[in-house]
């Protein structure tokens, strides 16, 4: 039958399921009629597979418009364009660099809180214009240039923000395919790499000279003793007082909680530390007088009136640490200390790397055959650490006692 409104109209709707009507004019043009709805419809064969595409309803969408429409697809279609295909085309090439990171953060359950944190910390800032831009808009001309801006304001940061944007690339050319082919042929990213212009980032080497720990060590003691010091002023002293003794990086310590601690078997643990793995840590004497003097009615042992219920920065000590040692002191510095240190001690390098949270590769006794997990067997190495440490404050507050260097084995005295 030719379509007609009338037709289409007085047309018995199914009690359920759906039925049709079919176009003689037009091959292919029709209306499939549901319990709720008439709605028109386009139906043909492309490169052997049936395509049916949705035009809209009747009433709303009029007969004569429906059939332009159906024309137009049935067109296409004649062509070889699956219009199933273009569709998903069209839908992928509309996403924006938003969603692929919605996407991204679903997919990646695994992502540390950090990680997490500078993905929307790059959305919001570096790349905040092209956020709810569609991804494939992003070219490698923009890319470069906007890595130059940023290279300007600070290098590292540049450097951050389109690693990260690389890895969303990565993925959005891994999720949004047409069959085998990736719907963005290319990471604009790349350009980076090709033309060289990835920052060159100095290794940061701050650390408290080896003479200076002594009046660090003691400034942090007033700090915590002070009787006019205030409750979260000796929560950051002994804060930092925990990273200079465990070497333990900033996130380990602010987030440490009262049930990753163990004062009576002296050790603390890590659940997902940065390589992953689980690990259990020795506390030494020092650590453990510090720990149970805190109080324990909180989740955090270092709690602060903050959207994370734990501390989040230390400047006020740090100055104060700065300030006796004559040197620049942050928090990661106290981790290069901590190594400069267990040097001083005599304690192993590979011994050292694993107290500080290192995963070792390359060495297949340490790998395979080596606890890595549980440290507790190297107490008396973080206590060598520990003692090393108090001892200089008790050289540095006394003009009168003079420290007689360690001499490693062999060598004359």
């Amino acid at each position: 039958m030719e379509l007609k409104k009338n037709v289409i109209e007085n047309a018995e709707l199914p009690v359920k399921g759906q039925s049709f009507l079919w176009d003689d004019e037009l091959k292919g043009f029709g209306v499939r009629l549901t319990p709720t709805a008439r709605t028109y419809i386009v139906q043909a064969r492309v490169k052997g597979v049936t395509r049916r595409v949705t035009l809209g309803k009747h009433g709303v969408l009029a007969l004569q418009e429906a059939r332009k429409r159906a024309l137009r697809e049935l067109s296409k279609m004649s062509e070889g364009i699956d219009p199933i295909k273009e569709k998903k085309r069209a839908k992928a090439q509309s996403v924006t660099l938003e969603q692929v990171v919605e996407a991204y953060l679903k997919d990646r359950r695994n992502l540390k809180e950090s990680s997490r944190a500078d993905i929307f910390k790059h959305l919001d800032k570096s790349f905040s214009d092209w956020a709810k831009k569609p991804i494939i808009s992003i070219t490698r001309d923009k890319a470069t240039k906007r890595f130059r801006e940023l290279s300007d304001r600070s290098p590292a940061q540049a450097n951050q923000g389109f690693r990260n944007l690389r890895a969303l690339f990565n993925y959005a050319m891994g999720a949004y395919r047409d069959g085998d082919k990736p719907l963005i042929p290319e990471n604009p990213v790349k350009a980076i790499s090709d033309l060289k212009m990835w920052n060159h980032i100095k290794p940061r080497s701050g650390r408290i000279p080896t003479d200076k720990i002594g009046a660090a060590w003691n400034i942090l003691q007033e700090l915590r003793t002070a009787p006019t010091q205030t409750t979260v002023g000796r929560t950051l002293a002994d804060a930092v007082t925990f990273l200079m003794l465990t070497g333990a990086r900033w996130s380990e310590m602010a987030e440490l909680t009262w049930n990753q601690v163990n004062l009576d078997e002296e050790y603390w643990t890590l659940p997902d530390p940065k390589n992953r793995t689980s690990i259990t840590f020795p506390l030494s004497v020092a650590a453990i007088d510090m720990l149970k003097d805190r109080p324990s009615t909180k989740e955090f042992i270092f709690p602060a009136r903050s959207k994370t219920g734990h501390i989040t920065e230390v400047r006020s000590v740090l100055k104060k640490v700065s300030d006796a040692t004559g040197n620049h002191v942050s928090a990661h510095d106290l981790r290069r200390t901590f190594r400069a240190i267990a040097g001083e001690c005599g304690v192993d390098f590979w011994k050292t790397k694993l107290l500080m949270g290192h995963k070792i590769s390359g060495d297949v006794t340490i790998q395979h055959y080596t606890e890595t997990n549980d440290l507790r067997y190297l107490a008396k190495d973080i206590q060598a650490v520990s003692d090393w440490i108090v001892r200089q404050g008790a050289i540095a507050a006394s003009d009168n006692v003079v420290q007689i260097p360690i001499k490693a084995k062999g060598n004359k005295r």
